[in-house]
C-alpha cells in the first residue's frame, strides 16, 4: 500500500473540491493494487457490452413478436417465443456477473481508500495533532468509517450506470434513426426525428431537475453534518455516563441532545422540501415518457408507413434513450449525497496532509526535538505557547542528567502537561530545541492510561502485540503493582477500559514500565487516582526496579519529594512565565554519591548544575575549575 504521506496535497487547502477527492481515490488504479482494479474494471466493461447486446436483442424481439401478433401468425409467434428463454437466461446470467463484479470492485476500492485514510490519520500521531490544530475537524472516525463508504460504493454503481447510459443511448439512437426514419414537420423533412425528439425531451427534463435541485447538495451536506454531531453527542454521554450520573446531569444532557435532534429534523425537512420539488419533475416524466414516443409514431402507423412491431420497437428504443439521457435527473439526489460525503472525506484528508505540509501557518511546528551528544535531556531556549500565541514558558534552559528524577509543579493551566507534550514532539506552538539522549527509550504515562480491547495480559504489554515474558513474570508484575486479584483473569478478553477503576488503570500503567524498562519515564498526574499509600508503593517500586531511569513527573499530590532529586515549578512574573528550579537535597546528595561511585571522578561544574548541587559543593567546583586549562 502506498504511503499516505506521498499523496497529492488537498486541492484547496482542505476545502472540498471533487477533483481533489477523485485524484486521491482514483490512485487505486495506479497504485500497487492496480492489476486487480483494472481486471475488475475490464470485466465490468465486458459485462456492459454483453448487457447491451441482450437489450438490443430484446428490442428486436419486441418488434418481431408484435409484427407476428399483428399478422395473427401463430407459427411465427411460437418461433419468436423460442428465442425468449435464451435472452432471459443470458440476461440473468450477465446480471449475476455484473452484481458480483461490481460489488467486489466497490469493496476493494473502499478497502483501499479507507486504508489510505486510516494510515494518514494514525501515522505520525496526526490523530492527536489534528485535535490540537485550530482548524480541527470533528468526527474523523465517522468520516473514515462511513463517509468513505458513501463516497466509494455509490460512485462505482453510478459510474457503471453512467457508462451504461451513454452506450445504451448511442445504440438505441441508432435504432431510432434507422427504424424511425424521417418525418415532415411544417413542410420540412426532419431525418431521425425520433432521436432528435428524445434528445430535446431529455434536455428539458435534465434542465428542470438541475434548476430545481441545485441547492440540494448543500442541504444534504448540512444534514450529514448534523447527523454526525448527534452521534458524537450520544457517544460522549455513553463514555462519560458515570460522571453525568453522579452529577445528576441527565436533564442537561437530554436538553443538549434534544437540541441536536431538532437540528437534524430541521436539516431533514430542508432536504425533504427540495426532494418534493424534484418529485414534480421525476413523476411527471415517469407518466409522460411512455406517451411521447407513441404520439410521435402514431401518424406514421396510421398512414401505414410502419407496422405495429416497429411502433413497439420505437417506443422501447425511445424509452431506452430517454432513460439514458435522463441519467443525471434520475440520480441527482444520489449525486448530492455522494458529493456531501466526498466533501467530508476531502476536508479530513486536506487537514491531515496540511499538518505535514505546513499549509496552515498557525499549526507550523517550530519546537525542534532531536538527539543530543550525551545521556542528558536538554532544553535550549524553549518557549511554549498556547494556540492563540500566549506564552506558557519563555526561553527555558534546562539540563537533566541521566538518572535524575524531576518533579514538575505549577498552577493549573500553567503549562506543565504542555512541557511534557513538547518533549514527546506533540506540541507544535513555540520555539527552541529539545535534545534527548540518542537511542533512548521514552515511556509516557498519562493521567488516564489507554486500555485496548482484548486480553488483560495484552493490555500490560501494550503497545506491543507480543512479548518474551513468561506467564510467571507477568504474574509477578501484577503482584508488584497491586493487581494480584486480576491474575485469574489475565487471559480473559473484555472491555477492560470500563472494568478497571481509575486507580487500577494507573497501576497497570506502572506495570507497563516494568515490562518496557525505559530509559526516560514521563509521568503526567500518573497517580492522581491512587491513595497516598498506593502512590508511595508505586514510586518505591520504580526506585527499586528502575533505579537508573530518568523521571519527569508532573504532579500536584504531596509526599512525592522524597522520590525526586529536583523540583521545577512554572512561575509567573511581570516579564512572563519562567521555570523555577530547586534541588531536593537529600535525594540529590544520594544521586551525587551514586555518581561518584560510578565514575570515581569529581563532577564538573556543569554536572553539579545538572544535579542542582553546585552551590553546595564549593570545593568540588573549585577543583573542577582548577583542572580547566588557563
Amino acid at each position: 500500500m502506498q504511503s499516505p504521506t506521498t499523496s497529492q496535497p488537498p486541492s484547496s487547502s482542505g476545502n472540498w473540491n471533487l477533483t481533489g477527492y477523485l485524484r486521491f481515490a482514483l490512485s487505486y488504479w495506479t497504485g500497487p493494487d492496480a492489476r486487480t482494479a483494472w481486471l475488475l474494471t475490464g470485466a465490468i466493461a465486458a459485462i456492459i457490452a454483453a448487457t447491451l447486446v441482450v437489450n438490443l436483442g430484446l428490442n428486436y424481439w419486441n418488434r418481431w413478436f408484435f409484427d407476428a401478433v399483428e399478422k395473427k401468425d401463430a407459427a411465427q409467434i411460437w418461433s419468436v417465443l423460442l428465442w425468449l428463454p435464451v435472452l432471459i437466461i443470458g440476461g440473468a446470467a450477465i446480471a449475476v456477473l455484473n452484481t458480483r463484479t461490481r460489488m467486489t470492485l466497490q469493496v476493494r476500492w473502499r478497502e483501499f481508500v479507507t486504508g489510505r485514510m486510516l494510515a494518514l490519520w494514525l501515522e505520525n500521531q496526526r490523530y492527536y495533532r489534528l485535535s490540537l490544530a485550530q482548524r480541527a475537524l470533528d468526527n474523523a472516525e465517522h468520516r473514515i468509517a462511513e463517509d468513505v463508504r458513501l463516497a466509494t460504493e455509490p460512485m462505482v454503481e453510478m459510474t457503471v450506470g453512467f457508462i451504461w447510459s451513454v452506450s445504451s443511448a448511442l445504440a438505441f439512437i441508432g435504432v431510432l434513426v434507422a427504424v424511425g426514419g424521417s418525418a415532415v414537420v411544417l413542410g420540412v423533412t426532419v431525418p431521425g426525428y425520433m432521436a432528435i425528439a428524445a434528445g430535446l425531451y431529455a434536455v428539458l427534463v435534465c434542465g428542470a431537475t438541475m434548476l430545481i435541485g441545485q441547492p440540494l447538495a448543500g442541504r444534504v451536506a448540512a444534514k450529514n453534518e448534523t447527523e454526525a454531531q448527534f452521534r458524537y453527542e450520544l457517544t460522549r454521554v455513553r463514555e462519560n455516563a458515570e460522571s453525568i450520573a453522579l452529577m445528576h446531569g441527565d436533564a442537561r444532557e437530554q436538553a443538549q441532545t434534544s437540541t441536536k435532534l431538532k437540528a437534524i429534523i430541521s436539516a431533514w425537512l430542508d432536504v425533504i422540501r427540495l426532494h418534493a420539488r424534484l418529485t414534480w419533475v421525476s413523476n411527471g416524466n415517469a407518466f409522460l415518457a411512455p406517451i411521447v414516443p407513441a404520439l410521435l409514431a402514431a401518424p406514421k402507423y396510421l398512414a401505414g408507413e410502419i407496422s405495429l412491431g416497429v411502433v413497439m420497437q420505437l417506443i422501447a428504443a425511445f424509452g431506452a434513450v430517454l432513460g439514458a439521457l435522463n441519467w443525471i435527473a434520475d440520480n441527482y439526489v444520489r449525486l448530492a449525497e455522494l458529493s456531501a460525503s466526498a466533501s467530508r472525506v476531502e476536508q479530513l484528508r486536506g487537514a491531515l496532509v496540511a499538518l505535514d505540509d505546513n499549509a496552515d501557518a498557525s499549526a507550523l511546528p517550530s519546537i525542534a526535538v532531536g538527539t543530543g551528544t550525551d545521556s542528558s535531556i536538554e532544553l535550549l531556549n524553549v518557549t511554549l505557547k498556547k494556540s492563540d500565541g500566549a506564552a506558557l514558558v519563555r526561553r527555558a534552559n534546562l539540563r537533566i542528567l541521566a538518572g535524575q528524577r524531576v518533579l514538575i509543579e505549577g498552577k493549573s493551566g500553567s503549562g506543565k502537561s504542555t512541557l511534557l507534550r513538547a518533549l514527546a514532539g506533540l506540541w507544535p506552538w513555540g520555539a527552541g530545541q529539545i535534545r534527548l539522549p540518542a537511542g533512548s527509550v521514552v515511556a509516557f504515562v498519562p493521567q488516564r492510561p489507554y486500555i485496548p480491547l482484548g486480553k488483560l495480559r495484552d493490555a500490560l504489554i501494550y503497545p506491543h502485540t507480543e512479548t518474551t515474558l513468561e506467564d510467571t513474570e507477568i504474574i509477578t508484575i501484577f503482584n508488584k503493582i497491586g493487581l494480584d486479584h486480576f491474575i485469574p483473569k489475565l487471559g480473559d478478553s473484555d472491555a477492560w477500559d470500563r472494568i478497571l477503576s481509575g486507580g487500577e488503570r494507573q497501576r497497570l500503567a506502572f506495570g507497563r514500565l516494568l515490562v518496557q524498562r525505559p530509559d526516560i519515564i514521563v509521568l503526567d498526574e500518573a497517580t492522581s487516582a491512587l491513595d497516598d499509600e498506593g502512590q508511595h508503593k508505586l514510586f518505591a517500586l520504580l526506585t527499586t526496579e528502575l533505579p537508573d531511569a530518568t523521571i519527569l513527573n508532573v504532579a500536584h499530590r504531596k509526599g512525592l519529594e522524597e522520590f525526586h532529586d529536583r523540583k521545577i515549578r512554572i512561575e509567573a512574573s511581570a516579564s512572563g512565565p519562567f521555570l523555577s528550579i530547586n534541588s531536593l537535597r537529600g535525594r540529590a546528595s544520594g544521586l551525587l554519591n551514586k555518581f561518584r561511585k560510578r565514575t570515581s571522578m569529581v563532577p564538573t561544574a556543569d554536572e553539579l548544575d545538572g544535579l542542582g548541587l553546585r552551590s553546595r559543593m564549593p570545593d568540588a567546583d573549585a577543583q573542577s575549575k582548577a583542572k580547566e586549562p588557563a
